[in-house]
Parts: C-alpha cells; structure tokens; sequence
C-alpha cells in the first residue's frame, strides 16, 4: 500500500464509465485504461452495485493487461442483500463478473448510522478477514458516509482495518451533513490511509458557480476547474489514492494532466479555495453527486438525480427555460416530481443525507 512520495496519485473510479445508449462504452473505457496505466496509475475502483461496471472492468482492463500491472477494488453492499448468505455471495459474484482472481482492495460498502448494524449482525467483518486470510483480499477497509462519532467507534472496534474510504471535496469539508473534514482528521488519528471518493462532487465542482470560475480564474488562469478539486483533496497528507469517476477520454487526460504535472495547492490557492467555500455554502443548489443509490427502489421510477441536475440549472444558476428542457428529458418515460409518494427509501439510501422528498417538492413546484 504505497502512496507517492509528495502526493496520493489519481485513481481511476468506475462509476460514471461513458455509455452508448444504456450501455457503457467498453471500447471508450479501453482507451481511457490503457492512458491510465501509460500514464503510471494503478488503482481501479468499482462495486458490486455499480451497474455494469465490474463486467466493464473485465473486458476494458482484466482481460487486456497483466493482473500484476494493476491494483483492483471492490465492494460489498449489505444494502441490496437480504440476508447474510447474500451478502456474502456478493463476493462471489464479484470475482465472476470481473474475472480477476483476487481483490487488491475489497470493503464494506457505504457505511453510515443508518446501516451500520446490519454489517455487524450479519458477521461482515469477519467475513472479509476470512477471506484476506484465504488470499482473495489483499486489504480490507470500508467507505463510509456517517458521524465522526461513528467512524471512531468502527475504526476503535476494527483496529485491523487496512484503509478507509471517504467522501473530501471543499465543498464538503465544514459541511455539516457530510464532515469530510473531521472524518478526515479521525481516520487520520486512527493510523488510516484514506481513499479519498467525490473529490469533484460528483462532477459538480469541474463545472461550479460562474463566481467561483472567475475567482479560480484570477487566481490561476487557465487550470480546469477540476483540477482545482483534485489537488485540493490530493495535497492531503496520508491519502492512498484520490478517485474521479471519469466519464470521457477528454476527462481522463484533464485529470492525467492535473497528477503527472502535480503541485500542491499554495497559499494563494487556499485561500482562494476558502472563498469558494463560503460562496457554495451559500448556494441555493441541491448538493446531490448523482451517484443515483436513491434510484432503483423508487416505487415511481423517479430518476432523482438528473431531476436535481434540472432543478439546479434554474436554482444556482438561473436559467430557467434550460432547467425545463432539462426536466422534460429526466422524467421522459419515468415518474415526475410530483409523482413521489413520500416512502422515504431514497432517504435511507442516500449518502448525501439529503431530505430528498423536500427538495422533489420543490422541484415539482419550479418544474411543472
């Protein structure tokens, strides 16, 4: 487990793959593998509730280079199971699907308050010890989304744990609801390296408000806005890798540029990233990442996410005629905003913890 000597080095997250239609790109996610490595990256990050990725991940990487010239993740989600057998089967299908023999890197998937207990009644964390003991693990650890009480209570209760994945972004560090930065800190005295996960927020960040681009702007001309993001959370000390879910060749190379010409955020930076700070903490957009974990239980068929994304070109950014058009593309063939029943899965799976049938109000309100 090597981190760089100066900085964590990118890893390549295989959530938001580039997709034809419905179905990912295979052949785009190829080309966007092999830059990765050419370009000295090893990490590769999936899950077993990605949808198609870990197929993706063996045709684009497990099938085209030697298992030796890459380090694989994965996880287990307790949330889609139903009982402990399933759970455990996860890993199982895992293997299977991305046909690489053993996992670098395998956690527990997702943590926080609300779900935390199921890990423990159905003997999770034994589970994975066991199979690092049998060498189908190299490391285990979990990401996590809860309380800094919580992360101290699993990291004082699992003290074996190899790394922690969590969400840091300057967005989220003082963020009351996701405390990147003081998860940051607890993990950090805990002995942990951290993975880091939503650097960009989920691509929020490589595109924000008009007055944070002209405050980066003046600052540093010329640097993408993402790498803005990515070195803030790469210039952190103890990180193991800082992962962008990368949707496009053209992302790949922004980020590829942004680590192999790497150089830590300055004073001049911070303080520019503190004023971007206090300009989102102010915003009046939904801070949702997409990650679209809200979607699949919906009982309406709702495509929450890119129902935010519509709504937030009119709340942060005041367009409304875009936001329209926007919406009339996310809820084609699916339900609409108003069409939420009020059940509340999407709030118990949402890392966000976003209190998602008040902002589905809302979007009814300014959207239909």
């Amino acid at each position: 487990m090597n981190t760089a000597a100066n900085h964590a080095p990118l890893g390549f997250g295989l959530m938001r793959l580039p997709k034809v239609g419905e179905e990912i790109d295979v052949a785009q996610t190829s080309r966007m593998v092999d830059a990765f490595l050419a370009a000295g990256f090893t990490y590769f990050d999936t899950a077993y509730v990605y949808p198609g990725s870990e197929e993706a991940t063996r045709k684009a990487l497990v099938e085209r280079h030697p298992r030796d010239s890459y380090t694989l993740a994965t996880k287990l989600n307790a949330r889609v199971a139903k009982d402990a057998a399933d759970a455990r089967s996860e890993l199982e299908q895992s293997l299977e699907r991305t046909g690489a023999g053993y996992f670098d890197y395998y956690l527990l998937h997702a943590l926080q308050d609300s779900n935390a207990k199921k890990y423990d009644a159905w003997g999770l964390w034994d589970f994975v010890k066991e199979e690092k003991a049998r060498g189908r693990i190299r490391h285990y650890g979990f990401s996590f989304h809860g309380t800094p009480a919580l992360l101290d209570k699993l990291l004082t209760e699992h003290p074996d744990v190899d790394f922690v994945q969590l969400q840091i972004n300057y967005a989220d560090w003082d963020n009351p609801e996701v405390t990147s930065g003081e998860n940051y800190r607890i993990a950090r005295a805990h002995g942990k390296q951290i993975v880091i996960m939503e650097p960009v927020k989920g691509g929020a960040l490589a595109d924000p408000p008009q007055e944070i681009k002209d405050l980066f702007d003046q600052t540093r001309p010329g640097m993408s806005y993402a790498s803005w993001a990515l070195r803030f959370a790469a210039s952190l000390d103890g990180v193991l890798a800082v992962l962008s879910g990368m949707s496009n060749l053209a992302q790949m190379e922004d980020n590829l540029a942004t680590f192999t010409q790497f150089g830590p955020v300055d004073q001049a930076e911070r303080d520019a990233v503190a004023r971007a700070q206090q300009i989102l903490a102010h915003s009046a957009a939904i801070p949702c990442t997409g990650c679209g974990y809200c979607v699949n239980g919906c009982p309406r068929q709702i495509f929450i996410p890119k129902v935010f994304s519509a709504a937030n070109k009119q709340l942060a950014r005041n367009e409304p005629d875009q936001a329209r058009e926007a919406y009339a593309r996310a809820v084609e063939g699916r339900g609409k905003a108003s069409d939420c029943i009020g059940c509340g899965q999407c709030e118990g799976a949402c890392p966000q913890h976003l209190p998602v049938i008040e902002w589905l109000r809302k979007c009814a309100e300014i959207l239909e």
